[in-house]
């Protein structure tokens, strides 16, 4: 079941992060951040759970990518699932949701940087309908080695078009 999160996912949410934190694969972040932390970086608009029986097992969050007015419609994507849950889709249901949820807010374009290891969270933004637009060489260390970044973009159909 794919539904709005709520504050008591907090510490189901922040530990599928550990968990991708922990990969190096899924992000620059080296600690979690606290629920105040999370919480003040996403939009409140956009932030969705897969619940299977009573447990969140994922998670996708949009973040502004800028303060300015003229980026309003531009929002940066998260989408992490639980250890043990890759595969099964989960994933996928949550950027189609996440998708639909942003154009009712909006948001004309979602953006996305990933590590190009990452093969399976490549797949599936292309899988909704994002593109490739290149690669940030050396775009920052984690670990002390420079890694590189893919940029992907998913601009809508509904929202931004005129």
């Amino acid at each position: 079941m794919i539904r709005k999160l709520i504050a008591a996912d907090a510490e189901e949410v922040l530990a599928i992060y550990a968990y991708g934190v922990s990969t190096r694969n899924a992000t620059f972040e080296t600690r979690v951040p606290t629920w105040r932390e999370w919480d003040r970086r996403h939009h409140l608009f956009c932030r969705l759970v897969c619940e299977q029986g009573g447990r969140v097992v994922g998670w996708v969050a949009l973040a502004p990518t800028s303060q300015r007015s003229c980026y309003s419609g531009v929002a940066e994507i998260s989408v992490y699932v639980a250890e043990g849950y890759a595969g099964k889709k989960i994933g996928s249901r949550l950027l189609e949701k996440a998708i639909e949820v942003s154009e009712e807010n909006g948001i004309w374009t979602l953006y996305a940087s990933v590590f190009p290891e990452n093969e399976s969270t490549l797949r599936l933004h292309r899988g909704g309908g994002f593109i490739r637009l290149g690669v940030r060489k050396h775009i920052a260390q984690l670990d002390g080695e420079w890694r590189d970044t893919v940029i992907l973009e998913r601009r809508s159909a509904k929202v931004g078009t005129d």
